[in-house]
């Protein structure tokens, strides 16, 4: 199946199958249909003690979903390039990089109405990024580069403001 006439992004065209809504949705149609083949969560994935495949990279490489291979594919990704740090990791560089990797977000709003609730939540967002990494860990998760961390902070710094005077300070 080729990349011009399935795409490559967060849908594509699937020329025949059949499609579920969210983990659960396609975890339970693939355990219910001999045969079948899914995309879920990686941590859905080992909780429901799924079957996985290798798949094959943007190098040539075949290569196992597991934490490291999402951290290299997050580690090798031009975030400083990305606006507002947005981006899908569908085949990103390197040897050990998993082919299709996903990122949550949170949205901030640059103009802030209360600069101490604005602290209060880029301090909470702060300690997660600085010590939440253990937890993601446990959760099956992989932690934010810290190179990313350092370029987020720095837009929180210029960026994020409450009658406009910045918000956040190191």
């Amino acid at each position: 199946m080729r990349k011009e006439k399935v795409g490559a992004d967060k849908a594509v065209a699937w020329p025949a199958g059949v499609g579920a809504k969210g983990n659960e949705g396609v975890a339970a149609y693939v355990q219910r249909v001999d045969g079948s083949i899914g995309y879920v969560e990686y941590a859905y994935a080992l909780q429901n003690k799924m079957v996985t495949a290798q798949m094959k990279n943007s190098t040539g490489k075949f290569v196992t979903p597991a934490i490291k291979a999402f951290q290299v594919a997050a580690a090798n990704a031009d975030w400083k390039n990305a606006p507002g740090y947005y981006m899908v990791f569908v085949d990103q560089p390197g040897d050990e990089s998993w082919p299709i990797t996903g990122a949550s977000f949170i949205l901030v709003h640059k103009e802030q109405p209360d600069a101490a609730h604005a602290r209060a939540m880029l301090a909470f967002f702060d300690w997660s990024f600085r010590h939440g990494a253990d937890i993601a860990t446990e959760l099956d998760y992989v932690r934010l580069p810290a190179n990313v961390y350092e370029m987020v902070e720095e837009t929180w710094l210029k960026d994020v403001t409450a009658s406009g005077k910045p918000v956040w300070q190191k």
